[in-house]
């Protein structure tokens, strides 16, 4: 029997931020909600974690929130805008 993933993303509505803690340290994706959509602003992975996938974790949480909860989605961060041209599984939320 495998583990399960101890790789969680959490929700902090009141940061504006989804958060997802790994060998201690902090990565995240910020955001700013409009009146139906939106709007990811910055995603952050610590340099030592870089590569390891934490930034697609954080991207598929919001984008899944953003679905979830109807909202239209927009972003001003250069990994989201990259992550979103590779996943067109995502494009209806634009």
């Amino acid at each position: 029997m495998s583990n399960p993933d101890p790789l969680i993303v959490t929700h902090n509505p009141e940061a504006r931020r989804f958060e997802l803690e790994a060998e201690g340290a902090l990565s995240v994706l910020a955001y700013l909600l409009e009146p139906g959509r939106i709007v990811f602003t910055h995603t952050e992975v610590p340099p030592a974690l870089e590569g390891r996938g934490l930034g697609s974790r954080l991207a598929r949480a919001g984008l899944d929130y953003a679905r979830a909860n109807s909202l239209r989605v927009a972003s001003t961060c250069s990994f989201m805008d990259h992550y979103l041209r590779k996943h067109p599984e995502y494009q209806d939320l634009l």
